[in-house]
């Protein structure tokens, strides 16, 4: 088979993990995911996007014009950076990457990240790659293998983006116990209730069963392309 050609028919087990919010350990449950499983050689990645008028390439206020400067990838090349995919490095990912992009612009963005995936290739004795990202808008185009969310239920603030893909969530993980009151309104008790949830403040350990619902995920036939 041809270069391209191999390329084009490279597939992956992704794994999604959004949240409801900032600031509640999306990132740092990537992290404990790629340490306790190292011999998923986890690529992992974080999708930016940033507000009107801000451009993806530096993130700040550039002037550039609205078809300008609309997505930008880069590999995390140092576990020292400060970055979240430098945490994802030093958590032990095989690479890690980072894409951003202007809001509303990610499907812009898919073809650099294809392109970029397809560029590492696949060795046939190791199998499939395993991707593992934390973003809540990849849902709108593509179909993980598990997407987990994460809830605080202390914190009002819920995304639309979160909320569009509540219903696809396979479980949930939980920085604080259930309380009496969520403080959620928009959201369908009855949906939150559907899912399996598990408990891991921040801080603690991952839950030895959601530790063996992403491995078994990850023993599922390869089949996503982006």
């Amino acid at each position: 088979m041809a270069k391209a050609e191999q390329a084009q028919a490279t597939t992956y087990r992704l794994i999604v993990i959004g949240g409801h919010t900032r600031s509640i350990g999306k990132t740092q449950l990537v992290c404990d995911l790629i340490a306790a499983l190292p011999g998923a050689n986890f690529i992992a990645g974080k999708i930016t996007q940033y507000g009107h008028g801000v451009c993806a390439q530096n993130g700040e206020h550039c002037g550039c014009a609205p078809d300008e400067h609309i997505c930008a990838f880069s590999w995390e090349e140092s576990t020292t950076s400060g970055t979240d995919s430098a945490r994802f490095l030093s958590a032990g990912a095989q690479r890690a990457f980072w894409l951003r992009t202007k809001q509303g612009f990610l499907a812009e963005g898919l073809p650099v990240l294809r392109e970029s995936l397809n560029s590492l290739g696949t060795d046939s004795a190791q199998g499939p790659l395993n991707f593992i990202v934390e973003s809540n808008s990849l849902l709108q185009f593509l179909k993980p293998s598990l997407y987990l969310t994460v809830l605080d239920p202390r914190r009002e603030d819920f995304k639309p983006t979160a909320k569009a893909a509540l219903d696809r969530a396979d479980a949930f993980v939980l920085r604080h116990e259930v309380v009496a009151a969520v403080a959620w309104p928009q959201v369908s008790a009855r949906l939150l209730q559907a899912r399996p949830a598990f408990l891991q403040k921040e801080g603690e350990a991952l839950p030895q069963p959601l530790i063996s619902l992403v491995r078994d995920s990850l023993t599922r036939r390869a089949g996503m392309r982006i």
